[in-house]
């Protein structure tokens, strides 16, 4: 039996007692947004603080964008999720996009089958060597955060398992902008607990106790994103 196995046992035991469906209630009164306008900038100003290059793009300029972005990089072989939009890489040579087929099924209840929020393989998908052979990484996003300059990835279509966005060392992130709230308790709301999150704050970056700066330890080096305006209302 694996350690995680044995915590989950010992929380089962100890919640015997307590019904299925009950419901403790949270208090909400804290402020749940600093910011109501200025939102997509404020996104975009705390992205470039943590060093990522964002580009604002229409969405009748979101395949040129990403072509231009991969020539930009020299990329030859990009990681693409499944479910990724076909339209998102339309100005990609074939060559140049490399699929991962796993995707993650919905989440039911994890203490009946605490392996449901794993990827399943719906078709072939890459070895953590062919990940790391790669130039970079495409996906789209769940959320985008405002206030913190955070972009949140829950496993969903185009988004893909975690280790793409961690192994390459280029993630090209498409983020649209009705995706993007002012707060992260606005962004819990648009998020499934069970599912597989991860959250990114700009480029992977660590700093030793003489705050050296290192970047591309834990992630990619670069992190490149493109946010795709709303259309303009008629």
């Amino acid at each position: 039996m694996s350690s995680r196995e044995v915590i989950l046992n010992r929380v089962r035991r100890a919640l015997t007692d307590v019904p299925r469906d009950e419901v403790f209630p949270v208090p909400r009164d804290y402020a749940r947004a600093h910011v109501v306008e200025g939102v997509l900038e404020l996104f975009a100003e705390h992205l470039r603080d943590y060093r990522a290059v964002v580009h604002e793009v229409a969405e009748s300029e979101l395949a040129d964008a990403i072509a231009e972005a991969v020539v930009r990089r020299g990329a030859r072989r990009v990681v693409t999720p499944a479910g990724l939009p076909p339209a998102w890489t339309a100005g990609l040579a074939a060559a140049t996009c490399v699929p991962d087929g796993w995707v993650y099924g919905p989440i039911d209840d994890l203490s009946d089958d605490p392996t449901n929020n794993r990827p399943k393989p719906a078709a072939p998908h890459l070895t953590i060597a062919e990940l790391d052979a790669a130039d970079g990484v495409l996906t789209g996003a769940a959320v985008g955060i405002a206030e913190t300059g955070t972009i949140v990835l829950d496993a969903g279509p185009g988004q893909g398992r975690r280790a793409l966005t961690l192994v390459p060392d280029w993630h090209l992130c498409v983020v649209r902008a009705e995706h993007v709230v002012a707060s992260v308790p606005q962004a819990l709301e648009r998020l499934v607990p069970g599912r597989p999150l991860t959250w990114i704050s700009g480029p992977s970056a660590t700093s030793d106790i003489e705050l050296d700066r290192v970047e591309g330890v834990h992630g990619p080096r670069t992190l490149e994103v493109l946010i795709v305006r709303r259309p303009p209302v008629v």
